[in-house]
């Protein structure tokens, strides 16, 4: 079979299609023929720095990477009770850690995925994993009806699955994006947009019982001044925090935490639920054939993306 292998940490040219034999489905594996590929910011970051390929991967290039399926099952390994040759799948594999997904024929624990709502593309399964499942397990339990909610980064892959999560759980939501993503934002459910380039979000809103933060830094910071006493913030980008914004927050009795994606087959049903009923849809921006990966990776590191990036076999 074909994998897109990285041989080395680097730019996207480091990305190689290479022929590799297939992988064996182990106990409670299965094997999956890929249909589609999704593509998150976590590739190009482990692609381009070794520290990151050993902090999420556990290990050292060569290396396939990707984590986002959706394919046919082809094969089922020894303990298998809920899949069979032939279901559609999809879901996040192996995160953290190796997750393979760069490749023809994938194996995948059977605790990792779920089977594809039906009517629904392989390109929009793909897309429904790793994001949304951040968002999702940021989210729920911490996010309760009425709460006001502050999600930055509304149009990306993440954000937009945490727009219509959190209106999913009955908050009121508020995103910032660009100007030229306004209308995006609010037609997945937000309820007033900021557009980060023409106001300063700490100047504008007040009194939020949640945020979900995307960037670390000085939006984290800021992010603090507006949350109410007992609040909280979750960051994605990493669990290091400056003593600055950790004693602001302290100073406010605001909770500040990081979250890191995990693989969990549960969370992935969750999501088969909310597509099937309506309440989260995908936005799939770009998509590009298997042998272009490295433009996929280079779409998503130009920064400008909305929704999500798939690429298909």
């Amino acid at each position: 079979m074909k994998a897109i292998v990285l041989e080395e940490t680097g730019g996207a040219e480091n990305l190689t299609i290479k022929d590799i034999e297939n992988p064996v489905a182990k106990e409670n594996e299965v094997l999956i023929a890929v249909k589609a590929i999704s593509v998150n910011p976590v590739d190009y970051k482990v692609r381009a720095n070794d520290e990151v390929l050993q902090k999420i991967c556990g290990g050292q290039a060569p290396i396939i990477l990707g984590w986002d399926v959706a394919g046919k099952v082809v094969a089922i390994g020894n303990g298998i009770s809920q899949y069979k040759v032939g279901d559609e799948v999809f879901g996040m594999l192996n995160f953290p850690g190796r997750g393979n997904a760069y490749a023809e024929i994938v194996a995948a624990p059977e605790d990792h995925i779920a089977k594809m709502p039906k009517n629904l593309s392989f390109e929009d399964a793909a897309a429904t994993t790793l994001a949304a499942l951040t968002a999702l397990q940021v989210l729920q339990g911490k996010v309760q009806k009425d709460d006001k909610v502050l999600i930055h980064a509304g149009s990306g892959g993440v954000g937009h699955f945490a727009i219509q999560i959190a209106k999913w759980l009955g908050a009121y939501v508020i995103t910032t994006s660009s100007a030229k993503n306004r209308d995006f934002v609010l037609a997945l459910g937000a309820d007033e947009h900021i557009d980060y380039r023409a106001q300063a979000f700490e100047n504008v809103v007040r009194d939020i019982d949640f945020v979900f933060d995307m960037f670390n830094g000085d939006i984290l910071l800021n992010s603090v001044k507006v949350v109410k006493k007992g609040g909280s913030i979750v960051s994605i980008p990493t669990p290091e925090f400056s003593d600055e914004i950790m004693n602001l927050a302290k100073e406010r009795n605001v909770h500040v935490s990081n979250l890191l994606v995990q693989s969990n087959g549960n969370d992935m049903n969750t999501l088969k639920g909310l597509l099937e009923s309506g309440a989260i849809k995908p936005q799939v921006s770009k998509t590009f054939p298997f042998d272009r990966m490295a433009e996929a990776h280079q779409q998503l590191e130009s920064g400008r993306t909305v929704g999500k990036v798939v690429v298909t076999l």
